[in-house]
Parts: structure tokens; sequence; C-alpha cells
């Protein structure tokens, strides 16, 4: 039961979605309610188990807008997962963008404008093939990008605009969302 409520107490930090509470009400109804037949094992196991299913939740997908939403883009964005969420300074972080597209894409840019508290602080731009494989087929494909945030990255909640461009420079796709810096580690400094 120490393994149950260390879980669950770490659990109780990092989940802030409402049905992910209900969720973790249930196991924690079935654990103390319903379990009086399990064996210590199956108790131990079932522990475990819960504890894998809270932090798969870690990795939440996060609300995507386009920057435009009465234009017809060629590369329609299912959505963002960020790893670890909140980003915590000093480690790696990975932005994965799922999308589609209906016609061949042989080459092209990402243009990354990140604003903090309504402020322009960062400009980046990558090769679209760097991030993905190219040339990418019609139909879902997944840009990655991982890069480590200095130490000294203030916390708080920033806001990203990422374009994507084709090897002539036509906009394919242009989405906004926001992601969270948390506390990290002073001791890893790494440049942008």
């Amino acid at each position: 039961m120490y393994v149950l409520s260390l879980c669950l107490f770490l659990v109780s930090f990092v989940l802030s979605n409402h049905h992910l509470k209900l969720l973790k009400k249930k196991i924690f109804f079935f654990f103390f309610f319903c379990s009086e037949n399990l064996s210590i094992m199956s108790r131990f196991a079932l522990a475990i188990l819960s504890c894998l299913l809270f932090v798969s939740t870690i990795v939440r997908a996060t609300d995507v807008s386009y920057c435009d939403n009465n234009e017809e883009y060629q590369v329609k964005v299912h959505g963002v997962d960020i790893s670890p969420d909140p980003i915590v300074t000093g480690q790696p972080a990975t932005f994965s963008i799922s999308a589609n597209t209906n016609n061949v894409i042989s080459r092209g840019k990402l243009v990354i404008e990140v604003s903090y508290f309504g402020w322009h602080i960062h400009s980046e731009t990558h090769d679209l093939c760097d991030e993905t494989s190219c040339p990418v087929a019609v139909g879902d494909f997944l840009v990655a990008h991982s890069q480590v945030l200095p130490g000294y990255t203030p916390p708080g909640k920033y806001s990203l605009t990422m374009k994507m461009l084709d090897g002539g420079r036509k906009e394919l796709t242009c989405i906004k969302f926001s992601f969270k810096i948390g506390l990290g580690s002073s001791s890893s400094v790494a440049d942008m």
C-alpha cells in the first residue's frame, strides 16, 4: 500500500485534468474498498500497473489552433505532444507534431517564434527534413524536435507559433500553442 500511496501522492501534483482526477479516485476506491480478496502480490502488480497508467498521462496533448481559422492549409495538424510537460530547463524537451498532407513535400522549413508574456523572445528556423523523413509522403506524418532549454530560462507559460513552408517558401500550415516551463536543474546549462 505504500507504493500505491506514494504513486497517488506524486500523481496528484502532476495531474490537473478533471477527468484524470476522476480516474484517480476510481482506482483509489477500488484499492481500498473492492480489493479485500486480492493477494498482496496481486495488489502490488495492480499498483504498479496503475502507476504506469498515470505516468503515461504526463505526456499530454497540447491545445493547438491555426494562425488563421479561415485559411485552408495544405498540411492539417492533428495535435502537438510535449514531453515532459511542463518542460524542465537543463533537460531534453521534445515537441512532436502529428499532421497530414494531401501532397508530397520534398523539402521545406519550420519557422518558430516564441513569446513570453506577450513579448517576442526567440526565433529559429529548421530544415523540415531534419525534423521528419523527406520526402514527406501523402498521408499522416510526424514532425519531432528535441532540444535542451538553458538552465537560466525563466519558468512560466510561453506561446509558440510555427509555420511550415515548402521549398518555394509557400506556407503549408501555421499553428499556435502554449507550453509551460517549470523549475529545472541549474547544474546543466545548454545553449538553445
